[in-house]
């Protein structure tokens, strides 16, 4: 029996508009059903029509027969959350980690035997940069000050230009930040930013939930989503003819759901539009382990701007990272930063406060943010078996991507541009006239009527293109390329089954 609510005060008709208006498609309506979904499938096993189905493609988990059968009947390809499909993590990271937070043991002499030699120096030296040597203690609201002199440091290796650590905001991932950055610019509707199109959905929730406007700038699928400076001039001009004030300009590199890498000619030119427009340049980095093929390469805008001679003064740039993503995949930890650069002193106070409200970003998360631009060396115990784990991951990953690249292509009236980097597909789905007229009656966008239909015949978790937002009349859905890799035929197999019955249902 449903409760009856009616005396309570707060409905959806008197809460915070901006929330109604907020939009995050990646954990939206099909994630929900497939929840739903799942739990049946716990309390009812053999209950759907794919249970069978997933005996196939999800045994990678191996617990098929037991208690944990749940985990085992949907496929999360809905978002990059790399060790819940089996990802493992990076030993020396989590060595370090332990020891950071049991620090008792490190004087144990069993402990010698357990850990690596330099797992064990990195406990001691990280412990000395942390108040108290306890992981449990409030830090400094950029973070550690320790850490952040051991994140520059590895940002001024990795671009051949230095960093400053008093740049640095250590945050619970990469979102924190970006909401950061949006609450600092926007003032009101009148305020947009630019932002490609397909984008994460982190940012057009982040700019409805502080009140912006998202100018959206549309990346060239026929060029491999290519980002034209001419469209960004377009849009700039368009918005400004409204009232807008533009007053950032979001770049995604490599790009996220489109998996494309900028080259750095182009990059150059973003940065040259930005410092001539006067505009923020938000630069989301986390994917910039994440790349397959071997004639692009990652290239930070930090590093791009600086190579271009220009400095603190000419541009305004904000960059982004996460330990979600790479090949770390530390999606809990909840680490990420932010350098800025280019703010006058005055405005970095008010930065400074803002992160302050929220005290500190967890500790382990900060201690990992470290990690990942410091990891062991050449000479160091752990520098084999990480260098390793690492290289099995990528190479994995970059053939996992090459393999679905190629099934969604032999699709029929489904074209996917190359796998260049980040964890995601994007593939175009051109569906029949009979399947838009049904989405249409069930007032659903076509995308989210594949994607539905995909997920009930199958287990198969993906995002509906709808929820990235597209050029218009196309239609989408993005998938992980994270499913271990000896499931990918298999998983490959069944969407290819799933897709002919599909359009032969829907062809005429």
């Amino acid at each position: 029996m449903a409760s009856d609510y009616s005396a309570t005060h707060i409905t959806v008709d008197n809460i915070n508009p901006k929330v109604l208006k907020c939009e995050y498609a990646v954990r939206g309506e099909i994630v929900s059903i497939a929840q739903t979904l799942q739990q049946r499938l716990k309390d009812n096993p053999g209950s759907h029509p794919f249970d069978e189905v997933l005996s196939d493609i999800l045994s990678f988990l191996d617990l098929l027969c037991t208690h944990s059968s749940d985990y085992v009947q949907i496929l999360y390809c809905n978002i990059g959350n790399p060790q819940a499909l089996a990802q493992q993590p990076i030993t020396f990271f989590r060595e370090v980690l332990a020891l950071c937070d049991h620090p008792s043991i490190l004087d144990k002499s069993e402990t010698q035997g357990l850990f690596s030699a330099d797992a064990i120096e990195r406990a001691f030296q990280i412990l000395e940069q942390i108040p108290g040597r306890a992981t449990g203690a409030y830090s400094h609201s950029q973070g550690i000050k320790g850490l952040r002199d051991t994140i520059a440091s590895g940002m001024g290796a990795r671009d051949g230009f230095p960093a400053d650590p008093n740049d640095l905001f250590l945050t619970d991932g990469a979102s924190p930040a970006v909401h950061m950055m949006m609450q600092l610019l926007i003032r009101s509707e009148n305020d947009g930013i630019l932002c490609p199109i397909p984008q994460y959905p982190l940012y057009s929730a982040s700019i409805a939930l502080h009140g912006g406007t998202l100018v959206p700038y549309y990346l060239d699928e026929q060029t491999g989503w290519g980002l034209e400076i001419s469209e960004l001039e377009h849009q700039l001009k368009t918005a400004k003819s409204k009232g807008i004030d533009v007053r950032a300009l979001v770049v995604i590199n490599p790009g996220n759901p489109t998996g494309q890498v900028l080259g750095e000619a182009n990059q150059r030119e973003i940065v040259e539009f930005c410092r001539k427009e006067g505009l923020v340049l938000l630069a989301d980095e986390v994917y910039q382990e994440n790349v397959y093929v071997p004639d692009k390469k990652f290239h930070s805008f930090k590093k791009v701007s600086r190579s271009m001679g220009y400095g603190e003064t000419d541009i305004t740039l904000v960059s982004f990272q996460s330990v979600s993503k790479g090949f770390y995949g530390e999606c809990g930890k909840r680490g990420g930063y932010m350098e800025i650069t280019g703010f006058s002193p005055e405005v970095r106070e008010q930065i400074y406060k803002l992160a302050s409200v929220n005290l500190c970003s967890n500790i382990s998360g900060q201690i990992l943010a470290s990690l990942i631009m410091s990891p062991p060396k050449v000479g160091d115990e752990s520098y084999e078996s990480f260098s390793a784990e690492k290289e099995a991951i990528l190479s994995s990953l970059a053939r996992r991507a090459k393999t679905l690249e190629d099934a969604l292509n032999s699709l029929e009236g489904v074209t996917c541009n190359r796998a260049e980097g980040a964890m995601y597909l994007f593939p175009c789905i051109n569906l029949p006239d009979k399947a838009i007229k049904a989405a249409e009656a069930a007032k659903t966008a076509p995308d989210a009527f594949y994607a539905k239909h995909l997920l009930n015949a199958t287990g198969i978790v993906v995002v509906p293109g709808s929820g990235f937002r597209q050029v218009p009349g196309t239609w989408h859905f993005r998938c992980t390329i994270l499913p271990q890799e000896e499931k990918i035929p298999a998983i490959v197999s069944r969407l290819t089954e799933f897709h002919k019955k599909f359009m032969d249902e829907f062809r005429g």
